[in-house]
C-alpha cells in the first residue's frame, strides 16, 4: 500500500489539507504577472513576428537589401542600354567614315576647324558680348 502512493496520477497530488490540488489551481505566477501570461499565452506569435521582423530588416539577405540590391541591377540595366546605344551610333559612324571620304573631311571642319587652302572660317559664338566689351569697342 506504501508503493501505491507514489504511482497517484500527476494532476491529482495530496497535499496537507488533504485536498487534491491540480496543475490548473498551480498556476499563480501567471496570475500574479500579466507580462508572463502575456509572453505564455501568445509564445507562437512573438517567436513568428520576431522571425519576421529579423528577416525583414536585420538579415544580410533582407527584404531591404532586397530591394536595394534591386535598384542598383536596374541602374546596371539602364547603363548598359545606354552604352549599347552609343555603340551602334558609333559603329554606324564608323561604317560611313569608311565608305565616304567627304565624311572625314566634313568631321575635320566641323570638329577641329580644319580648312582648305582656298577657305577662311568664321566661328560665330551665342554668346552675347558683356557690358565691358562693348565699351572698349566705342
Amino acid at each position: 500500500m506504501d508503493n501505491q502512493k507514489y504511482f497517484l496520477p500527476l494532476h491529482k497530488i495530496q497535499t496537507s489539507g488533504g485536498k487534491p490540488q491540480t496543475f490548473k489551481n498551480c498556476n499563480t505566477l501567471s496570475r500574479s504577472n500579466p507580462i508572463w501570461s502575456f509572453l505564455s499565452h501568445n509564445k507562437y506569435w512573438i517567436v513568428i513576428i520576431i522571425g519576421v521582423l529579423i528577416t525583414v530588416v536585420v538579415d544580410e539577405n533582407s527584404v531591404m537589401q532586397r530591394l536595394k540590391l534591386d535598384m542598383q541591377i536596374s541602374d546596371l540595366k539602364e547603363q548598359i542600354a545606354d552604352y549599347n546605344a552609343q555603340y551602334e551610333r558609333d559603329q554606324a559612324r564608323l561604317k560611313d567614315l569608311r565608305r565616304n571620304p567627304h565624311a572625314i573631311t566634313k568631321i575635320a571642319r566641323e570638329r577641329y576647324f580644319m580648312k582648305a587652302d582656298d577657305e577662311d572660317i568664321f566661328v560665330l559664338s551665342d554668346e552675347l558680348p558683356t557690358a565691358t566689351e562693348n565699351e572698349t569697342a566705342k
